[in-house]
């Protein structure tokens, strides 16, 4: 105890430490205030890890100098920054989900740099509608009557229910009431809408004799959730779309369908089993569908949300429509996105959907490229191209595994958790994987602009 009190009233003034050459040559780099606040939390950080007992030698003046730096251009750095997927999940929600295509990020800078149309008709000199920048375009891609975006599919699904089924029942089976990212689940944005949920079924079987069961007076609407971020397998049965489109316009009900991952293309050519489309769900009966902009579409977030136009005009107008509208930036890179759609160039130019329908020879061969990177440095760890498989993510084709080639890397000169942990501390983040007891670099979500900074990061990262 008194050799830790000795140490604490040895840690020098704010004062002096500022004074100090080294210290002061970096207030050229950063404003004074931030250099201050920096040297007073490198002090004050050195104070806690001596009163936790775990240091017991104070720092020379040349170290806490280093330490001051490091910890000046850490905290300048933006919080929001790119990193390097090498996971092979190619819809990371974590990093955002799907990265943009080119032609989706040029459009997203013409919006930002100056003024556009956003609500502003060219033609008439009047107001215009945000929304008809990509009606046109939804309508064309799914055969929908009208259309418009939102900004996540979450939004896109409440605004749906509180527009059309506010204080009246919606009947749902019991195995799609899911719960979808940072827990929010389907009854809460449910009761959220003023929408009363009716569940039927069992979790493994729905029959579509269930919701005629359950359709009274109170009814509004029938809800199919397509269960896109789990699986059900084994002894299942659920309603197909097109008899509960066929009981619902029976009825007098609306059928709502939440498709989730916004897929558009057939699934086999992602290189997916299976996975419905937006169109389907149109041609198959569904009155409103909803989905996502940032999974298999492949573009920015958002919530989309198509059907007929008479209930399309209904859900624009609620209230609720305002609050969760999407921005100019978000809208112009949908935009973008949707016509390389329609222009059929999006199996190349959305890196998404380029990712997922990658051939296992091209990626083998971008697999070599990197190999043949990284033995360039002669890093001190053993190298090799394997095969492997990695999920699609983003909560979509739950139970797909997408075969590929890695990199491994294993090395017995520092613990692998270790090393992983020091190139998510590169200066451009590199995020792997570990497995197999080795350092895995996928490369299914790498470009040949990741080899460089991906071996400079190591090559930094192995060092003693």
């Amino acid at each position: 105890m008194p050799e830790q009190k000795a140490l604490l009233r040895a840690i020098p003034q704010v004062d002096q430490i500022l004074a100090l050459p080294a210290v002061m040559a970096l207030e050229s780099a950063a404003p004074r205030s931030r250099l201050v606040a920096a040297v007073r939390a490198e002090l004050d950080a050195l104070r806690q890890a001596i009163l936790a007992g775990v240091c017991d030698v104070l720092p020379s003046e040349s170290e806490l100098c280093v330490a001051i730096a490091a910890r000046l251009k850490r905290e300048g750095q933006p919080s929001l920054r790119p990193v390097i997927n090498a996971t092979g999940v190619p819809l990371h929600t974590n990093f955002g989900r799907a990265p943009l295509a080119e032609r989706a990020v040029d459009a997203v800078c013409a919006a930002a740099r100056g003024y556009s149309n956003l609500e502003y008709d060219l033609e008439t000199g009047a107001r215009g509608s945000r929304h008809a920048h990509v009606a046109g375009l939804l309508c064309a891609l799914t055969g929908a009557e009208d259309a418009l975006a939102v900004n996540n599919n979450a939004a896109a699904v409440l605004l749906a229910l509180s527009a059309l089924t506010a204080g009246r029942e919606v009947i749902i089976s019991r195995g799609e009431l899911v719960e979808i990212g940072g827990a929010f689940r389907v009854p809460q944005v449910m009761e959220q809408s003023g929408g009363i949920l009716r569940e039927v079924g069992t979790t493994n079987k729905t029959r579509p004799s269930d919701y005629e069961a359950a359709i009274g007076e109170h009814t509004a609407a029938l809800l199919k959730v397509h269960t896109s971020n789990f699986k059900l397998i084994g002894f299942t049965e659920n309603a197909a779309l097109e008899e509960l489109a066929a009981l619902a316009e029976r009825r007098g009900l609306w059928l709502i369908h939440d498709l989730g991952s916004g897929c558009l293309r057939d699934a086999h050519a992602l290189g997916l089993p299976e996975e419905p489309t937006v169109t389907q769900s149109v041609k198959a009966g569904a009155h409103v569908t909803t989905f996502s902009g940032d999974k298999l579409l492949g573009g920015p977030q958002a919530g989309i949300i198509v059907g007929k136009a008479g209930l399309i005009a209904r859900i624009k107008k609620h209230p609720l429509a305002r609050a969760l509208r999407i921005d100019k930036l978000t809208l112009a890179a949908l935009e973008a996105t949707l016509r390389l759609h329609l222009d059929g160039e999006a199996a190349t130019a959305v890196p998404v959907l380029a990712m997922l329908s990658a051939t296992s020879e091209a990626l083998r061969v971008k697999a070599e490229g990197l190999l043949a990177v990284l033995k360039g440095r002669a890093l001190p760890a053993v190298l090799a191209v394997e095969a492997d498989t990695g999920p699609v993510g983003g909560g979509s084709a739950p139970g797909v595994a997408l075969s590929g080639w890695v990199v491994a890397l294993g090395t017995g000169a520092m613990p692998l958790q270790a090393l992983e942990a020091r190139l998510r501390a590169a200066e451009t983040p590199v995020v792997a994987r570990i497995a197999r007891d080795k350092l895995i670099l996928d490369v299914r979500t790498l470009g040949a602009r990741d080899f460089g900074p991906i071996a400079d990061a190591l090559e930094a990262a192995l060092q003693p």
